[in-house]
């Protein structure tokens, strides 16, 4: 009989826990998609000692989360964060999470690969810069990631390297994928069913249920259908003797004498403060919180904050373009109906000389909830009885985002916020923002979304508006070779202190026009995999 995987009661009844004045061999700080699969990888080790540090609380599906737009929003982080710039940012919803799991518990699933091109964007195409690793380090953590998951996506995946089949298949395409499918087919566009960490019927996994097709994955997945550090990576680390402490938000890493990071100042919900010793350290708290955290520890060996010798460390921040395109059909198409991530075209992913502008974009279905709807409506400047009009014919509309990569430029940043108003619950100091487009950013954004009108409009909509926003934030302490303007190495290891790594999505040097979370997994499972080595041949 199939049993329901819960991860508060595994917590509760299996989890192993370290007396808090007891040194640790890792503390890993944030347990999303980084965080927990370093996690899980180092579990593999019999007898070292680890901690995940979790400043939000345990959300389990049954539980906890609700088919309610507003509701939801305590999977978010809502902390006080400061937006600023040129485009200053929506912060918290489809960018950051903040309990158990982290933002991956509350995202839509797409999980496509990155392309070789986007290693070697500098090399290929004079903007951005190479990682210090290519496409060739990360595949074989992409195939056992689809696999492991399990992916269910299309037979032939024909964007990048080309790759297939998924180990389950694709998920049945409802009306609004149907639209999205017609528009591409009238231009000559090529597109698949969407890759997703989602069973369907064909599916199996221990303690999940299949989809429902409810097309709420953007609240966190009731039924449990949707693959996440919940349902995978932490269920595994835990039963290995991981402790996962919820509720406790690190505000320092200290360090030696020698320059080597030796304790965590950690603050639990209640405000209480304690020491934790570690002998090493693992930043996973995403692209805004994992600088913020290295300069809020700064000391006088540190002057400019932990691992930040460069002045990298909170540079070259990155938000994809996803401006959202919604148009009005004749028919009933219920937008909320099937995962929102139904199918995807890249197309338009790489470089084409022909375009005033380098890199590209991709083109996805997405499905917006009514309250969602509602807020890109009134940006639009309905209002009163003309917007509810509109959402009296929410079920005619079905919407497109496209997904941009905006090049890094060291003006986008993450950095602390000044002012005695400017700082958190603990008298820490909060991390401030400053985001804008750019020539090549502005000239890449109006491109996809001409595109995604026009598909729109051969699917026969009408009625057709857009809305810009953003998703997909990283960068901040990015990896390379050059200790003068890269924060890690290849492996995620800091270049200046040898016992801190930071392996999350701040460590990424271009963005690419994909989804982020099977290529931070993959990052950390290659980190976890070295740590795992190196630890084995010490121990």
């Amino acid at each position: 009989m199939w049993e329901h995987l819960s991860i508060r009661r595994l917590m509760e009844e299996r989890m192993r826990r370290y007396p808090r004045g007891e040194e640790l061999d890792f503390a890993i700080i944030g347990s999303g998609p980084g965080g927990s699969m370093l996690a899980e990888k180092l579990s593999a080790v019999p007898h070292l000692k680890i901690v995940v540090f979790e400043a939000g609380p345990v959300m389990d599906p049954l539980e906890d989360m609700v088919s309610d737009e507003l509701a939801s929003r305590e999977l978010y982080w809502n902390e006080d964060r400061i937006s600023g710039g040129g485009t200053p940012l929506a912060l918290g919803r489809n960018n950051s999470g903040r309990c158990v799991g982290g933002s991956s518990v509350h995202m839509a699933a797409f999980m496509p690969r990155l392309h070789p091109s986007d290693f070697r964007t500098r090399t290929l195409d004079g903007v951005g810069e190479d990682w210090p690793i290519r496409y060739e380090d990360l595949e074989p953590y992409y195939q056992w990631l689809e696999d492991e998951e399990p992916i269910s996506g299309p037979p032939w995946y024909p964007w990048g390297k080309p790759h297939g089949p998924y180990r389950n298949g694709p998920h049945l395409i409802s009306t609004p994928g149907m639209k999205f499918e017609l528009g591409c087919q009238r231009l000559g566009i090529h597109w698949v069913p969407g890759p997703v960490s989602i069973l369907n019927g064909s599916s199996r996994a221990d303690g999940r249920s299949r989809c429902t097709y409810r097309g709420m994955c953007l609240l966190g997945c009731k039924p449990n259908a949707k693959a996440s550090p919940i349902t995978n990576q932490l269920p595994r680390a835990i039963r290995r003797g991981v402790e996962i402490r919820a509720d406790t938000f690190v505000g320092r890493i200290e360090h030696d004498a020698r320059g080597r990071v030796n304790a965590l100042l950690c603050f639990h919900r209640a405000g209480r403060a304690y020491r934790q010793p570690a002998r090493h350290v693992a930043v996973c708290g995403y692209a805004i919180e994992s600088p913020r955290l290295l300069l809020n520890s700064a000391s006088k060996l540190f002057p400019e904050g932990l691992a930040n010798r460069s002045g990298v460390v909170g540079r070259y921040f990155m938000a994809q373009a996803a401006t959202k395109v919604m148009g009005r059909f004749a028919d009933l198409v219920r937008p909320y109906k099937g995962p929102p991530a139904q199918a995807v075209s890249e197309d338009f992913y790489e470089t084409d000389p022909k375009n005033d502008f380098k890199r590209g974009f991709s083109l996805q279905t997405i499905g917006p909830l009514p309250a969602e709807f509602a807020e890109a409506m009134a940006e639009q400047g309905l209002w009163g009885e003309e917007l509810r009009e509109t959402m009296r014919d929410y079920n005619h509309h079905a919407a497109i985002g496209l997904l941009g990569e905006m090049l890094p430029d060291e003006r986008n940043r993450v950095e602390l916020a000044r002012g005695k108003d400017a700082k958190d619950r603990f008298g820490l100091p909060i991390g401030q923002v400053t985001f804008d487009l750019f020539a090549n950013d502005r000239k890449l954004e109006a491109a996809a979304r001409k595109k995604a009108v026009e598909v729109m409009e051969a699917a026969g909509a009408s009625q057709i508006k857009a809305q810009l926003r953003f998703a997909h934030i990283v960068g901040g302490c990015r990896m390379g070779n050059d200790p003068r303007r890269s924060v890690v190495d290849g492996f995620c290891r800091s270049h200046d202190i040898p016992n801190l790594y930071i392996a999350d999505g701040s460590v990424f040097v271009t963005q690419g026009a994909a989804n982020p979370a099977l290529t931070i997994q993959a990052i950390a499972a290659r980190a976890g995999d070295y740590l795992v080595t190196q630890a084995r041949r010490t121990a």
